[in-house]
């Protein structure tokens, strides 16, 4: 019997490293097989994984809602039946929702020989007040429908902080094991063993309500800082407020002192991210952009890094929430990234057949981003 372990998270948290440290040292003597669901047009998080030895399999046809019924389901039968591996990893999207994976688990699994052996979510300790009251609907269903959450980058914040997270998870998710440990001091052994062995088993009776699939909806982007206050109203249904306590300075960006709130107004009583219904019914889609770009341009390295940097810009760019790429140098290296809201990993990697490069966000302004970027 396949053991199958969903690692799911928001933009960014950290999924792909979580995987990437599993892989280095949890699963010996095992086959392991994983299956990524990528939002967008291009995928990119293959390109990272491709030197950890797994096979991998990517899905690039829309947000994994969407392609549930059909694409995924079928996708996971498949894999199971053409490589018969000993552990299947699913990396969902981003903008996905957990009760839907686990939806599909269940329903292969009366026809296929699997056993859901952990589901984990990983969290960014630094914005998850922020993505829970901009985006509940997706963010919120990840945390209900996991039996361990897994904070990141808790060594880059204050214990103060880490409570304050801890309370919120809690909210949404009483009996879940929540790892607040900095994730260098635990072995990749330690981490699968308590994804494995948490303190209670969801049943599909215990999951957010499946999605519906209502589609009419306004946004609006309320951006709130600490400090340093400054209002930002656009004419249009998409709307920027800012607001801080001293100098109020609204700039939807939570990184320690910063938070960055994009409210989700929707028609139909619906409140994404308001705080008041986290069980929208909203596929990603109709909340989220992306913008994704195959290209041959080889780049300057230091105007790359200029651009990566720039896409902080939210008045020039749109709300940019994740951005990631693998491409080519003039000298002929290759530049890896990942971007979140106040945080960038840019490092060397290896080719691949292509440039690429994917962009998510909120009103995104893809002429200025292409610009940007010259391509």
């Amino acid at each position: 019997m396949a053991k199958v372990n969903i690692i799911s998270g928001f933009l960014g948290a950290g999924k792909t490293t979580l995987i990437k440290k599993l892989l280095d040292g949890a699963f010996e003597g095992e086959k392991v097989v994983l299956l990524e669901n990528e939002y967008g047009e291009v995928g990119i998080d293959g390109g990272f994984m491709k030197d950890s030895g797994v096979q991998i399999t990517e899905l690039n046809s829309g947000c994994i809602c969407c392609t549930l019924v059909g694409d995924f389901t079928v996708a996971l039968g498949d894999l199971i039946d053409k490589y018969h591996p000993d552990r299947i990893l699913i990396e969902p999207s981003g903008v996905g929702k957990l009760s839907d994976i686990r939806r599909v688990v269940d329903d292969v699994a009366k026809t296929h020989d699997i056993e859901l052996a952990g589901c984990a979510t990983v969290a960014d300790v630094g914005k998850c007040r922020m993505y829970a009251r901009n985006f509940g609907e997706f963010f919120i269903d990840q945390i209900e429908s996991a039996e361990t959450v897994i904070l990141s980058r808790t060594q880059n914040t204050t214990q103060d902080k880490i409570e304050k997270c801890v309370a919120l998870l809690r909210e949404h998710n009483e009996k879940a094991r929540i790892i607040t440990t900095p994730w260098d001091e635990l072995t990749p052994r330690a981490m699968l063993e308590t994804i494995e062995h948490p303190t209670f088993l969801l049943t599909l009776d215990d999951l957010p309500e499946a999605d519906h699939h209502d589609h009419d909806h306004e946004h609006h982007h309320d951006h709130d800082h600490e400090e340093h206050e400054h209002h930002h109203d656009h004419d249009h249904e998409h709307h920027h407020d800012h607001d801080h306590e001293e100098h109020e300075h609204h700039h939807d960006h939570d990184h320690e002192e910063h938070e960055h709130h994009h409210d989700h107004d929707h028609e139909h009583g619906c409140s994404c991210g308001c705080g008041h219904d986290h069980h929208g019914h909203h596929h990603a889609d109709e909340v989220f952009e992306n913008i994704g770009v195959e290209t041959p341009k080889k780049f300057d390295e230091a105007a790359l890094r200029h651009a990566i940097a720039e896409l902080e810009e939210f008045d020039v760019y749109g709300d940019v929430l994740r951005a990631k790429g693998i491409l080519p140098l003039t000298d002929g290296r290759w530049l890896h990234f990942d971007y979140v809201p106040d945080e960038v990993d840019v490092r060397y990697g290896s080719a691949d057949y292509t440039g690429r490069l994917c962009v998510i966000g909120c009103n995104l302004k893809e002429a200025a981003i292409k610009e940007l970027f010259g391509i």
